[in-house]
């Protein structure tokens, strides 16, 4: 793992070796790893950077009050000490939340932008589906062997769960669960969500904006989700109507395949040498 210099020091891993440059913004409790589904198969031919947002895994925890503005600078800060000017950046729930506040600070750094089942903030996204706030009380407040089956649950619908492979899901879950961040850390996230308002600043967004949303989620509703696709300008909107919050497992080969096009289409045009004059 790298280190950004400033306080809090952010941990970041890079993978792939060429290609197109992507920047990956984990959600609430999470892991940068947690993205290894994208990772594992996108990596063969584009360079991204996964990281741990501040107080999570192995980042530093951040002294007094911050919020969701605060980690999108711990965001550039990765890009900065990445050497890395410009990037496509994909953020997933909280990560999306982040993801919008950098694209709004750094518009230039920025060569596209990819939100996956977020939202743009407001009174009304706020407490999410009764089916959510259960199962993210559960999630945080029961003992660690009893939290494998209520995340399952508070991810993935249950239709999905009585197809899924349940060893493959277990890792998943352990990987997931298995750092769980200080009780400050995460009162600091909840807080920031709770304060996420970019409604009013979106429409004027200058980035190339790709919305992806989760039909059946019990965290973001699905009504906020469709809100935040119809304030960003464009209508790159994708919907997933039968995944739930956990879509980047749950529909992870469609959803590599629309990034590669996204990023592709959003990549400046290669110029190609002159062709000789004939003689």
């Amino acid at each position: 793992m790298n280190l950004t210099d400033a306080s809090p020091r952010i941990a970041w891993e890079s993978h792939g070796s060429s290609g197109p440059r992507v920047l990956m913004i984990m959600g609430m409790g999470m892991r940068g790893r947690v993205w290894r589904p994208q990772v594992e198969e996108l990596r063969r031919d584009h360079q991204l950077i996964t990281f741990d947002n501040r107080g999570v895994g192995e980042s530093e925890e951040a002294a007094g009050a911050w919020g969701m503005k605060d980690m999108a600078r711990d965001a550039l800060a990765v890009l900065d000490a990445a050497g890395w000017d410009r990037a496509h950046v994909v953020g997933v729930s909280m990560g999306g939340m982040i993801a919008q506040e950098l694209a709004l600070m750094a518009p230039e750094r920025l060569r596209s932008l990819t939100l996956i089942a977020t939202h743009a903030g407001g009174p009304t996204s706020r407490i999410p589906p009764l089916r959510g706030v259960r199962g993210f009380l559960q999630v945080n407040l029961l003992p660690p062997e009893e939290r494998f089956h209520a995340l399952a649950y508070l991810l993935y619908p249950a239709d999905y769960l009585r197809v899924a492979d349940r060893d493959a899901m277990a890792g998943r879950m352990e990987e997931q669960l298995g750092s769980r961040p200080s009780t400050s850390v995460r009162i600091g996230q909840l807080r920031a969500v709770m304060t996420h308002d970019t409604r009013s600043r979106l429409p004027g967004l200058r980035v190339p904006a790709m919305t992806m949303r989760s039909g059946r989620d019990a965290l973001v509703s699905p009504r906020e989700q469709r809100r935040l696709a119809s304030l960003l300008p464009g209508d790159d909107d994708v919907f997933y109507d039968l995944a739930g919050h956990g879509l980047i497992f749950q529909c992870a080969r469609a959803i590599n395949g629309r990034l590669r096009r996204w990023f592709a289409c959003h990549e400046p045009a290669t110029v190609s040498p002159p062709s000789p004059r004939p003689r």
